[in-house]
């Protein structure tokens, strides 16, 4: 750990507003910000938070849903007890984990997602937004089908050409569909939070549309910028089915 790394961490203001604040991550005021631009959650919600270790953007959402509210939290990681809030130990994009979370809503619709979930990062940019993406997608075509009609979604993703094919796909799921970059994120941090508003009717959406997965996929490979994981030999990397091949020039 470098000496400039720790003197920069060591005077973070959103830290320091998050210690005072009692929360546990910095991030809780990226989703603050989200709020309070967005309105995407409000009084006796139920909210499903992504990625939630350590647990800053539960302790807001459970805030902003109040007693009636609702807030369940996962995460491949433990996270420490928050009184109010459901964890889950487990990898969303397992099916197990996936069965656990629908059987604890039992029938109940969510009303906000919420995830500021991130893959372990190789260091290599391209990969590393490659990952980013297939993972927002996994998390995307489990969570949406919960979503009661007119919910909001809100992803980190990492920014890059694959982001408009993220955008399109949700465009399809929802009549509101923008760009942020909540004034917390570090100035350095090549993250944008990707916020989806009033998710449409079932009935209003293309039935001939195939999964978000598999639509940002095929759109990368047409234009280059990956090739499926089919073509290469398999890996221990884990259920992720994208990567990254340097887009061709013309």
């Amino acid at each position: 750990m470098s000496k400039r790394w720790y003197n920069e961490h060591r005077r973070d203001h959103w830290r320091r507003k998050a210690k005072s604040s009692g929360y546990r991550s910095r991030s809780a005021y990226k989703l603050l910000q989200c709020q309070e631009k967005f309105n995407l959650i409000r009084e006796g919600d139920i909210v499903l938070d992504v990625g939630c270790h350590p647990g800053g953007w539960s302790q807001v959402s459970l805030e902003l849903t109040g007693e009636t509210g609702r807030v369940i939290g996962i995460d491949i990681r433990p996270c420490e007890p928050i009184t109010g809030v459901e964890l889950i130990v487990g990898d969303i994009t397992e099916e197990s984990t996936q069965e656990r979370i629908i059987e604890l809503l039992e029938g109940e619709q969510i009303h906000s997602i919420v995830s500021d979930i991130s893959p372990k990062l190789s260091g290599q940019y391209e990969m590393d937004e490659a990952i980013s993406v297939d993972l927002v997608c996994m998390v995307m075509d489990f969570a949406i089908p919960l979503l009661n009609n007119g919910g909001s979604f809100v992803t980190k993703v990492f920014q890059g050409r694959a982001i408009e094919a993220i955008v399109r796909a949700a465009k399809i799921r929802f009549s509101k569909v923008k760009r942020y970059s909540p004034i917390a994120s570090r100035n350095s941090s090549s993250e944008v939070y990707l916020v989806c508003k009033n998710k449409l009717p079932a009935n209003k959406i293309d039935a001939g549309e195939t999964t978000i997965r598999l639509a940002v996929e095929n759109e990368l490979v047409d234009q280059g910028y990956i090739i499926n994981s089919d073509d290469e030999e398999p890996d221990d990397s884990g259920p992720i089915g994208f990567s990254v091949h340097k887009a061709r020039k013309d």
